[in-house]
C-alpha cells in the first residue's frame, strides 16, 4: 500500500489526551490554519469567518468567500484555502474523544460535513460571532470546569448549525422505532464512510457491519431503506470520491490512484471510475486543474457540470 500522498495534519496542543480541543484567530493558530495547499486532517475543523476574500476548496468543491460564513471539515477530508486576503475569524480544532458528554453530536458533524459551507446571514452573525468568541475566552481564561463549559459550548454551535442547515426542509412526522434503528444505523456507516480517508481502499459491506456490530444482512436492509443505495453502492462511491481527491490534489499516476482507491487493475479502475462519474480519470483531473486555473465551482459530487 502507498503512503498517502496528501498531508495528513494531528491536533497538535499541550496534553491533548487532556484537553484534545483548542480555538483561536487565524493569526493565534497559525499559518497552516489557512493552508494554500491540499491536506487532511485527523480531527474536526470548524471554521467561522467574518471578514476575508478569496475561496475555501473542501474536496475538489470552491466556495468563495463573502462573509459572515460557517464551514466543517471533517476528519478525512481534503481541504485548502486558495487566494485569500484579510482572513479573519475563528478556527475550532477537536478530535471526537472531546464529544464524550454529547456522542450525539458525532452524527449532527457528519451531517454538516454534507454541507460545509453554511451562511449564517446578517441577522444570525452576530449570535454565532458572541458564541465563538466566548469560547474563546472560556478556552483562554481557563477558569474552573473550563472544559464542561467549552463542552457545552460547541454542543450549542453544532445545534445552532444544524437548525441553519436544516432552516429550508419541511417537517416530517416522527420515525418508527424500527426506522430510527435503521436511521442510526446508516449514520454510523455513513461515518465509517466519511472517515475512511486513505483507508477506503480497505473497506468492506462485511467489514463495515462488523464494524457497526449487525449482520451483513442487516446492514443492507437499514442502508437500503434509508438511502434507496446499498451498502456496496456507497462505498463504490466513497471510493470514487477518495480517487477524485487524489486525482485533483495530487501528482500521482492513474495506477498509484487506483492502488490508493482499492483497485490493482489500472483498466478496471478506469472503467469503474467511468461508470460512477461518467468521464475517464485522465479527463476529470484536466477539468479540475483547469477548473481551478479558471477560479470556477466544481463539485465533487457532481463532475460533468461547473456550478
Amino acid at each position: 500500500m502507498l503512503d498517502d500522498p496528501v498531508p495528513m495534519h494531528r491536533l497538535d496542543v499541550p496534553a491533548p489526551q487532556f484537553l484534545p480541543f483548542a480555538i483561536g484567530s487565524f493569526d493565534r493558530i497559525g499559518p497552516l490554519s489557512r493552508a494554500g495547499f491540499p491536506h487532511r486532517h485527523t480531527f474536526h475543523e470548524i471554521v467561522y469567518v467574518r471578514q476575508g476574500r478569496g475561496s475555501h476548496v473542501v474536496d475538489t468543491r470552491r466556495w468563495p468567500l463573502d462573509p459572515p460564513h460557517l464551514a466543517f471539515v471533517a476528519p478525512g477530508q481534503v481541504h485548502f484555502w486558495e487566494g485569500v486576503r484579510d482572513l479573519e475569524g475563528w478556527v475550532v480544532l477537536f478530535t471526537e474523544d472531546f464529544l464524550v458528554v454529547h456522542p450525539e453530536d458525532r452524527d449532527v458533524l457528519h451531517e454538516l460535513a454534507e454541507l460545509p459551507w453554511l451562511c449564517p446571514g446578517r441577522s444570525l452573525a452576530p449570535a454565532l460571532s458572541g458564541l465563538v468568541a466566548e469560547m474563546e475566552r472560556e478556552y483562554l481564561g481557563r477558569a474552573p470546569d473550563f472544559v464542561s463549559v467549552l463542552q457545552a459550548y460547541l454542543h450549542v454551535l453544532l445545534v445552532r448549525a444544524r437548525r441553519l442547515s436544516r432552516s429550508a426542509a419541511p417537517w416530517t412526522a416522527p420515525a418508527r422505532p424500527e426506522e430510527e434503528r435503521a436511521r442510526s444505523i446508516t449514520r454510523r456507516f455513513n461515518r465509517l464512510l466519511g472517515e475512511s480517508g486513505p483507508a477506503v481502499a480497505e473497506l468492506s459491506v462485511r467489514g463495515c457491519a462488523a464494524e457497526v456490530g449487525i449482520s451483513t444482512g442487516y446492514l443492507n436492509e437499514a442502508v437500503k431503506r434509508v438511502t434507496g443505495r446499498t451498502p456496496g453502492q456507497l462505498i463504490r462511491q466513497a471510493q470514487a470520491r477518495e480517487a477524485k481527491r487524489l486525482l485533483a490534489t495530487t501528482e500521482l499516476t492513474v495506477a498509484q490512484v487506483a492502488r490508493l482507491a482499492g483497485f490493482t487493475d489500472a483498466a478496471y479502475f478506469c472503467r469503474f471510475f467511468r461508470r460512477e462519474t461518467g468521464t475517464s480519470p485522465g479527463n476529470f483531473r484536466r477539468m479540475t486543474r483547469a477548473d481551478h486555473h479558471d477560479h470556477r465551482v466544481w463539485s465533487i459530487d457532481s463532475p460533468t457540470a461547473a456550478e
